[in-house]
């Protein structure tokens, strides 16, 4: 994720916690607060209890990743905080890609992905 597609200050993710709402599901948590902003900005926070910081650094780059490649269907004006829970660990990044998408569906911040004019639309 882009630098400005981030939350980087403790207050920031304060603000989040304090003034948001959650949304639970066994490998995340999600917190979500309205910003001035015209972009959504995402964070990720990993408690001790996941392990050493190799596997907490691991477990980030696995949620970022997830975050990254659903970004563009994450509503804009939105500040959001992922939790990290102990079960990503052994999860799949589908399994957590899945949960990214349902949380985000959950509170009403995912829209489906623009398509570029003349791109070709996808039915099933």
């Amino acid at each position: 994720m882009k630098r400005i597609q981030r939350l980087r200050r403790p207050q920031q993710f304060q603000r989040v916690r304090r003034e948001g709402k959650t949304w639970q599901h066994p490998l995340l948590l999600l917190n979500a607060a309205r910003s001035r902003r015209g972009k959504a900005r995402c964070g990720i926070v990993v408690g001790k209890r996941l392990g050493k910081a190799v596997e907490r650094n691991r477990a980030r780059r696995r949620v970022r990743e997830a975050v990254r490649l659903s970004y563009e269907s994450i509503q804009p004006g939105w500040d959001l905080v992922f939790v990290v829970r102990p079960g990503v660990a052994e999860a799949s990044f589908a399994q957590i890609q899945e949960a990214v998408q349902l949380l985000l569906q959950r509170g009403g911040l995912w829209r489906e992905p623009q398509l570029a004019p003349g791109e070709p639309q996808l039915r099933a």
